[in-house]
């Protein structure tokens, strides 16, 4: 597969903000970012300070090269800073536009949600990702606060609430070692909430103790002591997961319930861009900022060695546009090992996210994909219906015409 020469400024800079760092209300078992509130201990205060928000959003915005700008808020809990912090950022999101359309998506869980932040949501445009687990069952197994009590009523009544104000809003779903042995009982969990944009994130993490008391580690760090962490979803399971929940999707939900990895899947297939990075060819573009300035590569490589700098000393520019964030970037085909390269559905997956790639392959080398055995059952399972969406949508039909044809496909 030949890569073309792109140049990186034919992308938005893309820099998820976190107004609260790690700080977060709950304690989810399985979640990635609370630790990293320990590389911090020596911060009394972990809120982003307006002055730093001010010149982040200043910076952001003169370094696009797109007319639209895209602002993500993420956390820990964006919702642990005020419903007047966020208004100032649309103050000046206002005074530094020059003119760009400028959009805000914001992630919560959803458990302080009310009737103040849904007006603010609903008069501002944001679209609202709330993170849910399926039913209630599934839900509070991990997801629970710091004195080990369930979330998953807050979170509805928040649901409901964002509902009342007619917010926009999505459903960003863990899946786990424990839910992903229910796919039509999750799936149809959202169905019945009427929630038609749904984001399944799978959970893979390894863990080991080292510095500061953090414990989970990167995929360059190799040793035998280091496992999956017990809320880790099986590979294959959730290749079966996948399978059943398409299935019922090709039933009559084609064009009415947008599965980001279904979407993602089907513009891969066509040989357009996938709209989420863990399938895209390269990454590199889609950096993080936490509360004191600190950029880092990628959310999910908030780690020392990643840290591009701060942006009192560097710009956003050069931060982003470093030769260390570009060989990030690049490093995502370049480290694929040579089973992945030779992969009939290398354009597909693109090898996934580069975090869960700590496996070794049957010829020993290195940087195979943890799920790998399960994308390969559900390319495999989808192919002929990703075929023929394919060939409608570059005629200019509907994919989900699928549905009228489905029944004529085996796989």
């Amino acid at each position: 597969m030949n890569k073309q020469a792109v140049s990186p400024f034919a992308k938005p800079v893309y820099v998820m903000l976190k107004p609260a760092g790690s700080v977060c209300n709950l304690a989810c078992e399985y979640c990635y970012y609370l630790e990293k509130g320990k590389l911090y201990t020596h911060v009394k205060s972990h809120s982003m300070p307006e002055e730093l928000l001010e010149r982040f959003i200043q910076e952001y915005l003169s370094s696009q090269t797109m007319q639209q700008v895209l602002f993500t808020w993420h956390g820990g809990e964006t919702l642990m800073r005020p419903v007047s912090f966020y208004r100032k950022a649309l103050a000046l999101q206002r005074k530094y536009a020059q003119g760009r359309e400028i959009d805000n998506c914001i992630q919560t869980n959803g458990t302080l949600l009310n009737d103040e932040w849904c007006r603010f949501f609903k008069e501002n445009n944001f679209l609202v990702g709330v993170s849910i687990d399926g039913p209630q069952e599934f839900h509070d197994e991990y997801r629970r606060n710091r004195q080990g009590l369930p979330s998953f009523v807050k979170v509805m009544k928040g649901i409901r609430l964002l509902k009342k104000y007619g917010v926009a809003y999505n459903a960003m779903a863990v899946i786990n070692d424990y839910n992903v042995d229910y796919p039509l009982d999750f799936y149809n969990f959202f169905k019945e909430l009427a929630c038609q944009y749904i984001q399944f994130a799978p959970a893979v993490e390894r863990v080991d103790a080292h510095a500061g008391d953090r414990v989970l580690t990167t995929p360059e760090q190799q040793h035998a002591a280091i496992k999956p962490a017990p809320f880790s979803v099986d590979a294959e399971k959730w290749g079966d997961f996948l399978c059943a929940i398409f299935d019922k999707w090709l039933e009559k939900d084609v064009g009415t319930y947008y599965i980001q990895l279904f979407d993602a899947t089907l513009a891969n297939w066509a040989g357009l861009p996938p709209g989420v990075c863990i399938f895209a060819q390269t990454c590199g573009h889609a950096g993080v900022m936490e509360f004191n300035g600190d950029v880092y590569a990628c959310d999910h490589y908030v780690f020392p060695e990643y840290k591009l700098g701060n942006i009192y000393a560097k710009t956003i520019t050069e931060m982003m546009y470093s030769p260390e964030q570009m060989k990030f970037g690049a490093d995502k085909f370049d480290k694929l090992p040579a089973q992945c390269k030779a992969c009939d559905y290398l354009f597909a997956c693109n090898g996934e996210c580069p975090k869960n790639r700590f496996l070794y392959t049957a010829n020993g080398e290195y940087g195979l994909n943890y799920l790998c055995k399960g994308y390969k059952k559900f390319f495999n399972h989808a192919a002929p219906y990703m075929d023929y969406m394919k060939n409608e949508l570059l005629a200019g039909r509907p994919p989900a015409n699928v549905m009228r044809v489905a029944g004529q496909f085996s796989t």
